[in-house]
């Protein structure tokens, strides 16, 4: 084995995650100095990567910046979009309320100490509280980018939705069966009863539809 290869093995499967914060966080300073970024980034992997989570992991993190990335043309700030996408569940506990404000509120601490702006500390607040409701207000295209991207697990394969749903059961295995199904269709029922579930373009033209079919399919399968 070569010395390359080796390295290559040694390697993180997170360091391209703390590539990507770093460079976003760089590029938030708009060339401001700051700390050292990856302290930062290492504390949010630890976070995603807590027993807790089953579906809420790394694995959901790096699809969430994949998709903000695809919607990127459409955010007004589309590392503010990226940041919050790291911070939305930042602090993930099932069998607590008030996750999204814990995670906005380490947001808003944590990124001015890092170098970022006040105004895109905010920014990237406000978003990881809109993932309460996942229902941006019309022209807020920061929100719409992050919604979107959040959500867009709801369009996927037959297949990977049921691992989705599997996911997201195991994380609440401390429910009753019948305890869960009742407020899992609640969530489900509340997704569909919004106008789109897509504010994009992108969305609404290649998600909209197959994520309200997955939906409908889960609910169903709930009710018997």
């Amino acid at each position: 084995m070569d010395d390359d290869t080796a390295q290559a093995r040694r390697r993180s499967p997170d360091d391209a995650l703390r590539r990507r914060w770093r460079d976003c966080l760089v590029r938030a300073r708009g060339g401001a100095e700051g700390p050292d970024p990856l302290p930062y980034a290492d504390n949010l992997l630890a976070r995603w990567a807590e027993p807790q989570r089953k579906y809420h992991s790394t694995a959901h993190l790096t699809a969430v910046l994949d998709h903000v990335d695809t919607l990127a043309a459409h955010a007004a700030d589309a590392d503010a979009v990226r940041l919050a996408a790291w911070f939305h569940d930042a602090v993930y506990r099932p069998d607590r309320s008030g996750n999204e404000e814990r995670s906005a509120v380490l947001a808003e601490r944590a990124l001015p100490e890092a170098g970022v702006p006040a105004a895109t500390a905010a920014e990237v607040a406000r978003l990881v509280r809109l993932t309460v409701t996942h229902d941006p207000a019309a022209g807020d295209l920061n929100g719409e980018a992050l919604c979107d991207a959040d959500l867009a697990v709801l369009a996927s394969s037959p297949k990977d939705y049921a691992q989705y749903a599997a996911q997201v059961r195991e994380e609440y295995g401390f429910v009753p069966d019948d305890a869960f199904r009742e407020g899992r269709a609640a969530v489900l029922r509340q997704l569909l009863e919004l106008p789109r579930l897509f504010r994009t373009p992108h969305g609404a033209a290649e998600w909209e539809s197959g994520a309200r079919h997955n939906l409908r399919t889960e609910l169903a399968l709930l009710a018997r």
